[in-house]
Parts: structure tokens; sequence; C-alpha cells
């Protein structure tokens, strides 16, 4: 923990959290949050939301994202590493053919064990994109019983694969929400017109999108963030002429000018589980992810499993879990440490942000 509170590790913290656009004014537009950053990780489609909304406005609303999903503005689908990302229209096609050769070569080995061969991914998806041909949304459920009446008879994990599959194949992307149910679409129906570039284009930009929304980072950090290999993360820093700095025993690099506009004074940030402040970094010593466990005594000792990330000054301070039931919002906040008074008012700012973006009442309460 002597890393993280030296100063090398705080001046990166301070660059990376205005570069993230965690203290800086937000956008307006949850599409441009995303463009920023060139693609958000959203496995968790609700904590999602609320790392796109804390990069945006004061006021911003978790309905304003949910609309921005349902209108295709922005879209959800496998890309880089074999996660969910939210990507933009413009975006989509040509980030998809720069990473979906390697992130296809990492899943071979889980499709021979789950026996799905190239004609079965071929004819699969040829039967998926027919199906939402015409503008049709359609649940992976609902595809899976089109594929069983067509005679290909796929279900659980093995047609999530093929979903998985057509997603890099540039065929699908997600539609609009159905209830809680999420859909499937064409992607040229929600992307028509999106364009393509050359590989070292495609490759330039992915690298210039990271670096000045992540920087300052690693080579490590890129390599594991974008699924790409190192000679790929070099070339595309020496295409965009990339600085680099020698800190704590890393070489970090930024790429472009630093991100202007007003800054906020954020002190307390209550990030989502996945949130790219923690989960886009290989090298952890100048931001250190928190315990897989924090201890705590309510009268008797307890500990409660590390979630979304309690972050002060820009560093791991504890965790905190949101429970909810049919009429109310509770949301529990463990520290790791005993915090101070202006801590403390800083979060109670924290917490009343989440509120309004919730458009909610929320009952909090800090251990």
């Amino acid at each position: 923990m002597k890393l993280a509170r030296s100063p090398v590790s705080m001046a990166i913290a301070e660059q990376r959290l205005r570069n993230q656009r965690l203290t800086l004014a937000g956008f307006r537009r949850a599409a441009k949050v995303v463009e920023w950053f060139g693609a958000m990780q959203a496995q968790e489609y609700e904590p999602a939301k609320w790392a796109l909304g804390l990069r945006m406005r004061e006021g911003t609303v978790a309905s304003e994202i949910e609309r921005a999903f349902e209108e295709g503005a922005i879209l959800r689908a496998h890309v880089m590493r074999p996660t969910w990302h939210f990507v933009t229209p413009a975006d989509i096609r040509w980030l998809t053919e720069l990473t979906a050769p390697h992130v296809l070569r990492r899943m071979s080995t889980y499709h021979r064990q789950l026996e799905l061969d190239a004609a079965t991914f071929v004819r699969g998806t040829a039967l998926i994109e027919r199906a939402l041909g015409g503008g049709h949304y359609l649940t992976r459920a609902e595809i899976g019983e089109g594929l069983r009446r067509a005679g290909l008879v796929l279900d659980g994990i093995r047609l999530a694969h093929l979903a998985m599959y057509a997603e890099l194949e540039g065929v699908i992307c997600s539609g609009p929400r159905r209830g809680k149910q999420f859909t499937y679409a064409l992607v040229s129906d929600r992307a028509p017109g999106a364009p393509r570039f050359s590989r070292d284009e495609s490759l330039a930009m992915l690298t210039r999108r990271y670096f000045r929304s992540h920087g300052p980072a690693t080579v490590r950090d890129f390599v594991w963030w974008s699924g790409l290999t190192t000679a790929d993360a070099k070339r595309g820093l020496d295409i965009n002429k990339a600085r680099r700095e020698d800190a704590g025993g890393r070489t970090y690099c930024t790429v472009g000018r630093a991100p202007g506009g007003a800054t906020n004074d954020h002190l307390v940030h209550l990030l989502p589980i996945y949130d790219e402040y923690l989960v886009a970094y290989r090298d952890r010593e100048a931001v250190p992810h928190g315990p897989s466990a924090i201890a705590f005594r309510t009268g008797a000792a307890e500990s409660v499993t590390f979630q979304h990330a309690l972050v002060i000054g820009g560093q791991v301070a504890g965790t905190w879990r949101r429970m909810q039931s049919t009429r109310t919002i509770a949301v529990d906040v463990i520290p790791m440490r005993r915090l101070t008074r202006p801590e403390r008012h800083a979060l109670g700012e924290a917490t009343g942000r989440y509120e309004r973006f919730l458009a909610a009442p929320v009952d909090f309460s800090v251990r």
C-alpha cells in the first residue's frame, strides 16, 4: 500500500480522474461519453448506466441513458475482451473488425469443448440474420426457438456463444429492451452506414481513444483492455506519437492534449462494479483494487464481498452495496478505514447524486 499513497501514484490517479471525466464537467449525452472512451464495459447493465451517469452533467437521470439505449444512440455488444461493452453506432463496425479476430482465437478452445464448429456458426448466424430481418427484435430465447424450428438445436451456453459469434462477425448487436428482457437487432438496422477503416487507421483510433480517456496508462494496460497484442499497442502508440514517462518503475503513456473544461470538486465517488476507472488497467500499483472482502463489526465480526468501489481522492477506500426490495432502495457503504469529517460530508454529496440519478428515494447507511 505504500506506493498507493506515494506522490507518484497520487499524481497518476489525479490525471486519470480527469481523463476519465470524473472530475470534469460531464457530457450532455451518453453517446458522447461512450465515444470519448471508445468502448465502456457493460457486463452488468444497471451499474453500467451509473458509470455513464457519473460522467455526464449534474442532474442526469437513469431514464435518459435508458432512452439512449432504447433509441440505439448507444449499443451493447461483445467487442475486445469477450464481455459486453457499450459502443456507439459510428464505432461498432471498425472496432469489431479490429478486435474480433483476437477474441475468436481466444474463444476457440471453448468452442471445441462445446462442440461448436465453423459450419454450425455459419449456419446459425445466417438463420439469426434472416430472423432479425425487416427490423425485428428478438430475445435470445426467441432466437433459440427459431433455430430449433429450423433444425438447429442450441440452448444455454451454446446458444450464448453463437450469439457472441454473430456479434463478432458484425451481424447483430443490442436492440431495445422489451420490459426487462434484452433483444438483439441487426447491426445494419441499428448502425446503418457505420464506417470502416484500414487496420492501421482503426488501431490508431482505438489507441488514441484509450490513452486519452484512461491515461496515464501502460502498454500492458492497453493490451489487457483491448485484447490486442503488445506489438499492436506499440504501433498504435507510435502512430499517435504518444508521450512516455517513467514513474514508479513503470512507463506510462498519454496521447493528445489533456481534456479542458470546468472541474468539479468531487472528492468521493461511488463507482459501480466493472467501472473503467478500475477494470481497464492491468498494472494496479498506482490505483490498487480493493480486497476480496471487507471485515467490519456490528456486535459480532462480519464481512462483505467487495463489489462496487468507494473511491476517495482517486484511491479505493471501501465498497458499497445496493439492495432493492419492492418498495425501497437501500445503499450500504462499508469503508476500509475511519472516514474524516470532510470525507463523510463528500460521501453525503456522492450518495445524494446517486439518489438523484435514480430519481427515487434511497436509504443510505455507513458502517
